[in-house]
């Protein structure tokens, strides 16, 4: 193809215009061009697409021109820890420790006009350093953790304490010794509730009793939280109870001082904390100082399950963690009042900078606030969240900005990067970034000028109206933001969040704080009575509310979701809050598409049997409930069962009135004689056959046996003389006793603590080819999972050790 060009002719300077009889066209000249290429065009890309794609990449130069590209920093930082936590082993540190050396130096010597490439391996880097960050932190904490539930004379120096209003105390204790038995993997520190005592004891006291230890609880259902997770990085290595009241080893001495300088600073804050609890509940009685000391300490213990149940399912039980709402309503009414102060003397006035000296002291009283709150991971991410934006302020630089938040972040996940997975840093962050994004947006809105709204007796109306939109628009963002996280970690969201919180801001803004504030000032002088009365009588409102919308019964169970859904709706949600162009929309589109692909999608189906990790509790799962071996099944783990499976119905077993043999109260190892075994397997025979379709008969102290709808039979045994009439009558066997072997005679799939112990919670499914087992623990080479595979007969980690059942002498 040749290309036509014409050429035009232009008149000398000085030759007339007008006269054009003369004038003749010119000749067309041409001149070949290059030969286009002989693709075909449907195989070139449509014009829409390339004008997206232009698009596209002129909105991603945008971004990046505003730095917002920097935003993303936290996200790979973040997405490294939590690949390196979710692994199944640990990757070499060696090995990350090169590939980030690698990577740096890539970074650095990359062509700045290769912006692309330059942002690829700075986004690499950020994800091999967030695991190096996660590693180094697993390292670190070496927390051991208690192997098996065990009974034992325990004692320990009290380093923290908390009261829950009914005589209980809750005793966080560095152990010094254990024996009848002695631990060989004995645990630094635990956590122990004692009742009965004359007086708490005071932390730094040296305590004994005989205890009852069990390691933290594993994931209540595969895919579920792991709290013994959790417990690792927070140093605990067990929980447990004290038989009766325990004692002090010492009567006499005093206190025991701290090993160090800094865990005495660390005493002496619990110990001021402590104080400002006990002050604030002889006040204020019952859940009104409960409430007031957990939003000053966060000692929440002392607050009743009723009125606990309440604040969550109205959706304010973020109004008792110490999180981003109280920190900015202290720093906010601080910096306010101090500045307003300040503007009285107009000498300092004028030759001071009000607004940073302001700044400086919302600053220091936040400080204050975070010292004597427990140092929760909510009240970390709020203080040094504040402390950002506070200290923008001296710099003259924009406190409310995605920058901070950002920066913040990155503050998080290097000192702590296992808050990655965590529901508190997550929550927190969703609604900080959706907050923030949205004042972003509306700050730079086309803002049209009305006279009309300027009028004296209108403006006061507009300043309550605008007021409560605010209040309204924050809690719904907030509310939104924070769905996904609440579906994902409690399985459940409120309907009736909004109206709550609508109803209760204002009290919490205009009440609660202000003289929360003020009695805190006052306090070292004994003049905070009459505060704290102006806070109860604000919490007490706080409380009608929580307990009338509660009443609304407006609960929302969801479910578990799949895990892709949660990490592309993250995603999505990223995306749509941190950029600023059209691009975020993309965002949007990934949520939607995500939503609507997960709603089309079969459900899947529901575990036919769950059973507990340690083999106490066992449910068939029906269509609209839960028929569980325990009349009134242990809460924390049958309340997560039935959120994750949307089962709100609980069918108690069918007790029978047979005699438990061996009697209740005698050595469960005790063997059954034959005649005895031949007894008791008619009787979980006669009981099955007799009892209803997918629900238990039980023996109280013995055994429970049940048929399912698909004719197979599961029977749960409490005491290991059961075993072998059981594995003759059922297929399933479950047991929480730890015996040596892991197979029945008969052939019956047998489930043991010790091998529950191993796997952790179990779902069963019964399909066309056999059965389907789910356990919560494929491995346990994690260290916060390693002592699940540890035996203390060889005080060694091992794999092995199971025999079968016909070596057993059964």
């Amino acid at each position: 193809m040749q290309e036509l060009t014409t050429v035009e002719l232009r008149p000398e300077a000085g030759e007339g215009l007008a006269d054009t009889s003369s004038f003749s066209p010119p000749a067309v000249v041409t001149r070949p061009t290059r030969t286009q290429s002989a693709t075909p065009l449907r195989h070139r890309l449509p014009a829409a697409v390339s004008q997206l794609l232009r698009a596209g990449m002129r909105m991603l130069g945008e971004e990046a021109d505003h730095g917002r590209l920097l935003l993303f920093s936290p996200v790979f930082l973040g997405a490294g820890s939590a690949v390196w936590f979710l692994a199944a082993s640990d990757f070499p540190l060696v090995a990350s420790l090169l590939c980030l050396l690698a990577l740096t130096v890539a970074v650095l010597i990359a062509s700045r006009s290769r912006a692309a490439v330059r942002a690829t391996l700075l986004a690499l880097s950020l994800v091999v350093c967030g695991m190096v960050t996660a590693q180094f932190e697993s390292r670190r904490a070496s927390t051991v953790i208690l192997d098996s539930s065990v009974t034992t004379t325990v004692t320990g120096r009290v380093e923290r304490r908390e009261g829950d209003g009914r005589g209980r105390w809750r005793y966080i204790l560095a152990v010094t010794g254990t024996k009848a038995p002695e631990l060989k993997r004995r645990p630094e520190r635990i956590t122990a509730i004692a009742r009965g005592a004359d007086a708490a004891f005071e932390i730094g006291d040296i305590i004994t009793g005989r205890a009852r230890l069990t390691p933290p609880a594993g994931p209540a259902l595969p895919e579920l939280n792991d709290f013994s997770f959790g417990a690792y990085f927070d140093g605990i290595g067990a929980n447990g109870f004290f038989y009766g009241a325990p004692t002090k080893v010492d009567a006499q001495a005093g206190p025991q001082a701290a090993r160090s300088t800094a865990e005495t600073l660390l005493e002496g804050l619990y110990r001021l904390r402590s104080g400002i609890g006990d002050r604030i509940r002889s006040i204020l009685p019952g859940d009104t100082g409960a409430f007031a000391a957990a939003l000053v300490t966060d000692e929440r213990r002392a607050i009743s399950n009723e009125t606990t149940e309440a604040l969550r399912q109205s959706g304010l039980a973020h109004i008792i963690a110490i999180s981003g709402l109280n920190m900015a309503l202290s720093a906010g009414i601080f910096f306010v009042g101090f500045r307003m102060l300040l503007s009285l003397f107009p000498g300092i006035a004028e030759a001071y900078p009000t607004k940073k000296i302001a700044a400086a002291g919302a600053l220091i009283a936040v400080t204050a606030y975070f010292l004597i709150s427990g140092f929760a991971v909510s009240a970390e991410r709020a203080f040094i969240m504040m402390a950002i934006m506070l200290i923008a302020v001296f710099f003259d630089r924009p406190s409310i900005s995605l920058r901070n938040v950002a920066l913040s972040a990155l503050v998080i996940i290097v000192i702590s990067p296992s808050e990655v997975l965590g529901p508190s840093f997550q929550m927190s962050f969703a609604a900080t970034l959706a907050l923030v994004s949205g004042y972003q947006l509306w700050k730079d809105r086309r803002v049209r000028e009305n006279a009309f709204l300027k009028l004296p007796i209108v403006r006061p109306l507009v300043t309550v109206a605008g007021f409560f939109g605010g209040v309204f628009l924050t809690s719904l963002i907030g509310g939104f933001s924070t769905a996904l996280f609440s579906i994902e970690h409690f399985h459940r969201l409120t309907a009736y969040g909004l109206p709550a919180n609508l109803a209760t801001m204002p009290i919490i803004s205009f009440i609660v704080m202000p003289a929360g504030l003020l009695a805190m000032l006052l306090m070292p002088f004994g003049l905070d009575v009459w505060a704290w009365k102006v806070v109860g009588f604000g919490l007490d409102l706080v409380i009608a509310v929580a307990k009338t919308v509660s009443g609304w019964d407006g609960n929302i169970d969801v479910g578990r979701l799949p895990a892709w859904y949660f990490a592309v709706a993250v995603a999505g949600f990223l995306l749509l809050t941190l950029l600023r162009t059209r691009l975020r929309h993309v965002g949007t589109s990934i949520i939607a598409v995500a939503t609507l692909i997960l709603l089309l999608l079969p459900v899947p189906r529901p575990p036919d049997l769950v059973i507990s990790e340690d083999g106490s509790l066992v449910a068939v799962v029906e269509a609209a409930a839960m028929a569980s071996n325990r009349e009134r099944p242990p809460d924390f783990i049958f309340d997560q069962w039935q959120r994750a499976l949307v089962l709100p119905r609980h069918d108690p077993p069918k007790m029978l009135d047979g005699p438990a043999i061996p009697p209740e109260g005698e050595d469960r190892r005790v063997r059954l004689s034959r005649d005895q075994q031949n007894e008791a397997r008619t009787a979980m025979r006669a009981a099955t056959a007799g009892g209803d379709a997918n629900r238990f008969s039980c023996v109280k102290k013995a055994w429970s046996t049940s048929r399912l709808g698909n004719g197979q039979v599961v029977t749960v045994i409490d005491n290991a003389a059961y075993l072998g009439p059981a594995c003759d009558a059922a297929d399933i066997v479950v047991t929480s006793v730890r015996l040596r072997f892991n197979n029945c005679r008969s052939g019956a799939t047998l489930f043991t603590g010790e091998t529950l112990r191993r796997t952790g919670s179990i779902e069963l499914r019964f399909t066309g080819t056999g059965l389907e087992v789910a356990t919560a623990f494929d491995a346990l080479s994690r260290s916060w999972m390693r002592h699940r595979a540890y035996d203390w007969r060889s005080n060694s980690f091992t794999e092995s050790g199971l025999a079968n059942v016909s070596d057993s002498g059964e």
